[in-house]
């Protein structure tokens, strides 16, 4: 076989390959299904409103700890064992999820859920890489890609249909299946590997208790800023505890050789770039995904199914573009693909960004056929540029913190979300009933007030049947405007990732990486 004849690969290589994908979709997808039924989970176990949301909260910290985790263990390993057993955690997990009788024990199971299936999504960007020549990977990374971008689409739709349908039980047990056939196929299918073990013992327990440190006080911080305030409560305590445990964190590892997270590899400028446009990715996929529930819900008084049913229209359209772009991935350069992905991502945010309080399924269908036509754009290039090139032995490192970012990105990025509309809409919702009593008919039109309602200036002491009326509708406008301000927030984040995509180098396109494998 000449180096220029295309290498073949197993069946057997692309079954084990698909069921790595098949277990990294379910992993992604308990996010959301479990987000939707939160309040028939409470329900059912008697948990406090306090408390309801570290159901999610446990979920995502223990996830955000594993990803970088990630590369230490596959190679140690190796991708066929550590998936294998990963899957086979998340499915005893899931099962333990649905046993459980009250919160405690919920959220013991949820965080060995969260921890063994945040593992996956980086295995399977390695495994790209890893099991696939160059002519292969656009392909692999286009199903891996889709599937992983596709999962927060449907969630809602699967979590609405399993709230309506059956018991919460099922949020859970709908994983068994698919982990059982995942952990089967991964194990039987995929190849055996040459490894050695007592890489076990080499692990940087301190390391490793300074990462958790910083990525879970991150995490919590995060989701306390918006509720507590950024300089209020525990959120300055803990965001200063994540950066001082990120300091030390990082002043150690580089002076290892085998780091518990391989910081060396950002001194590469693609791999760099890479991680900051899935970064900023990972802002714009996770806040969108999070901003049309939040409206359709709380201004449009949709139920979780017909809110999932609307979002639909950004997978089928993500799915019918895939090919596209795999098409155009490897015959354009990594930067005007990227450019031109941002921008159409970042014009399908800016688009919700005039959104008023009837806008409903068609007002909100070309602004996700936009994004969903772009997400691929926004994903194979940095992919690519961040993993294109680097070497086996440290792929598993690269594509853990490849991950790590766009998830780090979507929290970020919905704490900033979450800011933004809850406390710009009680100065909004001031301002509004301040110009309505003035008399501006302008602002009641704009609240969904019938013509010809405000005439002239309003006495403050108003019929409380009237204000009954009408204060719903003002805060549902303020609210319409503050989630506004979050959608152009986001679409400003894409025009960054337009201005670093321009760092990238102009000739730059998918050359033979040293980790394709036959």
């Amino acid at each position: 076989m000449t180096a220029d004849e295309p290498v073949r690969v197993q069946f057997a290589t692309w079954v084990g390959f698909a069921a790595m994908c098949l277990g990294m979709f379910m992993a992604v997808l308990d996010v959301q299904i479990v987000a939707t039924a939160l309040p028939a989970i409470r329900s059912a176990l008697g948990i406090g409103d306090d408390r309801m949301s570290w159901v999610q909260t446990a979920y995502l910290i223990s996830e955000v700890i594993a990803i970088p985790l990630t590369g230490f263990l596959t190679r140690a390993l190796g991708v066929r064992i550590l998936f294998s057993v990963g899957v086979g955690v998340f499915t005893v997990a899931s099962i333990g999820c649905a046993a459980s009788h009250g919160f405690e024990t919920l959220i013991a199971w949820r965080i060995l859920q969260g921890f063994s299936g945040g593992m996956l999504i980086p295995l399977v960007f390695s495994a790209v890489f890893l099991l696939f020549p160059i002519h292969l990977q656009g392909i692999a990374t286009m199903i891996a890609g889709m599937l992983a971008v596709l999962a927060p689409s449907v969630g809602p739709v699967a979590g609405g249909w399993i709230t309506e349908t059956t018991s919460w039980h099922w949020l859970f047990l709908v994983n068994v299946t698919p982990g059982i056939i995942a952990c089967a196929l991964g194990m039987t299918m995929l190849a055996k590997e040459n490894l050695d073990r007592s890489l076990l013992r080499t692990l940087d327990v301190l390391g490793l208790a300074l990462m958790a440190t910083c990525l879970a006080s991150l995490e919590i911080g995060l989701k306390e800023a918006p509720t507590l305030g950024w300089l209020q409560g525990p959120t300055p305590l803990l965001l200063v505890l994540s950066l001082g445990a990120g300091v030390t964190l990082g002043a150690r590892v580089l002076r290892q050789r085998s780091p518990v997270l391989n910081l060396h590899l950002f001194r590469e400028r693609s791999f760099a770039l890479g991680c900051a446009l899935s970064f900023i990715f990972g802002m714009g996929l996770y806040g969108s995904v999070y901003l049309m529930p939040v409206f359709l819900s709380f201004v449009r008084d949709h139920g979780s199914l017909t809110v999932g049913l609307i979002m639909l229209v950004t997978g089928i359209t993500q799915m019918a573009t895939s090919p596209v772009a795999v098409w155009l991935e490897p015959r354009t350069s990594a930067k005007v693909l990227s450019m031109f992905g941002f921008a159409v991502f970042g014009s399908g945010l800016a688009m919700s960004a005039f959104s008023t309080t009837g806008t409903d399924f068609d007002g909100m269908f070309w602004p996700q056929v936009i994004r969903g036509s772009a997400i691929m754009l926004c994903l194979l290039p940095p992919t690519r540029l961040a993993l294109g090139d680097i070497s086996p032995e440290n792929l598993p490192d690269a594509s853990a913190l490849f991950n790590l970012m766009r998830n780090l990105g979507g929290a970020i990025g919905l704490a900033l979300i979450d800011t933004v509309i809850w406390g710009r809409s009680p100065t909004i919702a001031k301002k509004l009933g301040e110009d309505l009593l003035a008399g501006d008919s302008k602002i009641a039109t704009l609240i969904g007030l019938p013509p010809g309602f405000v005439t002239g200036p309003v006495s403050k002491h108003i019929d409380p049947a009237v204000e009954a009326i009408v204060q719903p509708l003002i805060q549902k406008a303020a609210l319409t405007q503050a989630i506004n301000e979050a959608w152009a927030m986001l679409a400003c984040a894409m025009i960054l990732a337009f201005t670093l995509a321009l760092l990238v180098p102009a000739t730059r396109r998918p050359t033979q990486p040293q980790a394709a494998r036959a």
